[in-house]
């Protein structure tokens, strides 16, 4: 595999960019090479500028649920910008889109667009402290919510691969309002309220925790934490940025029937675009400016191409063919990629749901934040590397999740088998 061209742009991104990239994870520091600078992308395949055909894993860390410059999607955006990229005003579009979401979600019954999925998590964590006047908040280890910095405690992501547990800059004051519950264990979270139940506003949580590489709730977790926030009068946030329209029409919610208070969404709302947004309760949504009187706004909030994309993905996903498709390919995939780790008697542990996986090498069963970290990281960057060598291209992290678009075929699945069966032979 040839990245002359992918070296020399990185050298140059490196005198101009904080670690030659606008996202930590894009360094692949954690897989122990260069990263390769994309040129174009199409269906379930990537391209770099070196040439170079990669079997997208990636899928832009999970919106691109169809694939790679979907026509469809391409047209709609392309329509909506030649009509102006922003106004600074409501578009139609923005209307059509929030009453899709609240029709498709039975929990959200209004919803308010914003621009990342970080924004999100933070005004629906504000939101709440508002609404029940407490100022503390839980959150579960290794689950990453964005980069604010009431999040940036035990995060997931990044953080983890980065080797920084609370980053610099996170005053101790905001710190100690973050209290820090072990994700599958609800024995933690009661402690929390034993110790500060009347201070604690909201428990947010990624329903299907998917920043530790993917880990799955255990049954009754997550109505263990229904019961316990309306126990103690708190709010419940499901972190759906990564699960929303992932794994069904609507939130993961859909799937375990629960209703949370508020839920944050993003990637696939946006078919791509840059795009979060918050909903919930009319009650608890009615305190949001102008409405009420907690305080959220954002020039680029709503903007006419990202709704776009976001309502024709939403229109072809409706359709739940997708989701047929994605489970069918998901399970064959996982099931080759078990049986040739079984064969060769590797420890791992593949965790899936849907058309979301980890390959973790760990001997144990990986089902929290603890087990997460017995995993062999230097093992995941050889057999990283080795699939990168033969077109594959899986997230560039241990703790990261591989997904798969509708894109994905079975020429592309095969391929990958081939490739993993060659990875585990020379480097594993």
């Amino acid at each position: 595999m040839i990245t002359s061209r992918s070296q020399q742009l990185f050298s140059r991104a490196q005198n101009c960019m904080p670690g030659g990239v606008n996202s930590p994870v894009r360094a692949f520091k954690s897989v122990g090479t260069d990263p390769l600078i994309m040129k174009k992308a199409k269906g379930a395949r990537m391209y770099d500028v070196d040439g170079n055909e990669y079997v997208d894993y990636v899928c832009s860390w999970g919106p691109l649920i169809l694939g790679h410059a979907y026509p469809e999607v391409i047209d709609s955006i392309c329509e909506a910008v030649h009509h102006g990229t922003s106004y600074g005003a409501t578009c139609e579009m923005e209307i059509e889109l929030a009453q899709q979401i609240c029709d498709a979600i039975p929990s959200v019954d209004k919803i308010r667009m914003v621009s990342s999925g970080t924004e999100a998590a933070m005004s629906a964590v504000r939101l709440a402290r508002a609404y029940t006047g407490r100022d503390k908040i839980v959150k579960f280890e290794g689950c990453y919510h964005g980069h604010a910095d009431i999040f940036l405690i035990k995060a997931g992501s990044g953080m983890l691969t980065g080797g920084v547990p609370t980053s610099p800059g996170v005053p101790l004051k905001t710190a100690e309002q973050t209290l820090i519950a072990q994700y599958n264990s609800l024995e933690s979270v009661k402690e929390l309220f034993d110790q500060s139940g009347p201070d604690i506003a909201c428990v947010i949580v990624e329903p299907v925790a998917g920043n530790m590489g993917l880990v799955l709730p255990h049954k009754g977790f997550l109505e263990g934490l229904r019961q316990i926030t309306e126990l103690h009068g708190s709010l419940l946030i499901f972190d759906e940025v990564i699960t929303g329209f992932r794994l069904t029409y609507g939130g993961y919610q859909n799937i375990a029937g629960i209703n949370p208070d508020l839920t944050v969404l993003g990637k696939i709302i946006g078919g791509g675009l840059p795009v979060g947004a918050y909903g919930g309760r009319e009650d608890i949504m009615e305190r949001v400016a102008p409405a009420g009187d907690v305080y959220q706004a954002g020039t680029l909030s709503g903007n006419p191409p990202a709704m776009a994309a976001g309502l024709k993905t939403l229109s072809i996903l409706k359709n739940r063919d997708c989701y047929e498709k994605l489970e069918r390919s998901g399970s064959l995939l996982v099931q080759q990629i078990q049986d040739i780790l079984k064969t060769r008697g590797i420890g791992c542990s593949v965790n899936s749901t849907g058309s979301m996986f980890t390959v973790l090498f760990s001997d144990q069963e990986v089902v929290d934040f603890k087990t997460v970290m017995t995993c062999d990281t230097d093992r995941f960057a050889l057999f990283y590397r080795e699939l990168l060598n033969q077109g594959i291209c899986f997230p560039p992290s241990q703790y990261e999740t591989c997904f798969l678009s509708c894109a994905h075929e079975p020429d592309d699945l095969e391929k990958t088998v081939k490739a993993i069966n060659k990875a585990v032979e020379r480097v594993l």
